[in-house]
């Protein structure tokens, strides 16, 4: 069956070394049983890469004996923030469902004509722990408001074109209930764990890495600034070229002095180009602000 209700949307954390203890050990996690799995997971393009082109992901991924045939299409946000649209079923075996995937919009038009030269490129491979968290644990002082969000750490590595990377990072995805939740949420663990906002999922990582070129978007406005220093931080810990560790410190002393940020924006701005070690790795301090940056970009946005 496939998911009939097919938008997706989650905030997407990457972790520093130390940030998956911290994570498990922080105290609103520990009245909650996690849940610990095994994924294995497969994606598919054409050998000229017309899906990720089209920015569309689609992977088979065994999990608890079953074998899931999963599509997303591009995700629309920033600062780690994503909504797009996803479709899930369950097949058979280890061999893609040609038929149930043409009847998917995103293979209505062009993309129709190459499902006879889908071939595996990449795989990802980790172990998930995941917390179902509602109420006040997501958001704290909250009255009169229910959500539930699945809060997830995955650790492992993508491997790709013969080249490996770690998977280190945690998703939070809004199953019921208002997105400001995913906010409070992550504001919340940002105060005790190492993080950062990532705008780079493990299909684009991956694919990334076996063409071994990373492109850097033009930025103009602080949420483009923000989002060209995120990508050029992913890009420097899949590559481990010290370019892009530049880049993003570039990307972000110039979003600090960026005009069009008020005031409390121009505060948080301010905090992130001092927040980052000499690896690239966050500290609470910048996880906190890059994510209260993100948080008030996006509302501002909202309100044009």
């Amino acid at each position: 069956m496939k998911n009939l209700n097919p938008m997706e949307v989650e905030l997407k954390l990457a972790l520093a070394p130390a940030g998956p203890a911290a994570l498990t050990q922080h105290p609103h996690l520990a009245s909650y049983p996690a849940r610990k799995q095994s994924l294995t997971n497969t994606y598919f393009d054409t050998p000229q890469g017309d899906l990720a082109k089209a920015r569309i992901a689609l992977r088979l991924r065994q999990v608890d004996g079953q074998v899931l045939q999963t599509v997303k299409t591009a995700g629309q946000g920033g600062g780690g923030l994503s909504q797009r649209q996803e479709w899930e079923w369950q097949v058979p075996d280890h061999e893609l469902d040609l038929v149930a995937l043409a009847d998917l919009l995103p293979f209505q038009g062009q993309l129709s004509s190459v499902l006879h030269a889908l071939a595996p490129q990449l795989s990802t491979d980790f172990t998930r722990r995941s917390w179902q968290l509602t109420d006040g644990l997501v958001n704290p002082g909250a009255i009169g408001q229910r959500s539930h969000i699945e809060l997830v750490l995955d650790e492992g590595e993508i491997i790709s074109g013969g080249y490996r990377t770690p998977i280190r990072e945690a998703e939070l995805e809004l199953k019921d209930g208002d997105p400001e939740a995913l906010w409070a949420l992550a504001l919340t663990l940002s105060e005790q764990v190492p993080l950062r906002p990532s705008d780079s999922s493990k299909a684009s990582r991956g694919n990334a890495l076996s063409n071994q070129h990373w492109p850097l978007p033009e930025a103009h406005s602080p949420a483009e600034w923000l989002h060209r220093a995120t990508l050029a931080l992913d890009a420097y810990h899949d590559s481990q070229q010290a370019s892009f560790l530049s880049d993003a410190q570039q990307a972000l002393a110039t979003l600090a002095d960026h005009p069009a940020l008020d005031a409390d924006a121009r505060v948080y701005a301010q905090a992130l180009p001092g927040g980052l070690d000499a690896h690239g790795q966050p500290s609470t301090a910048y996880g906190n602000a890059a994510l209260a940056l993100a948080h008030r970009l996006a509302y501002q946005t909202e309100l044009r």
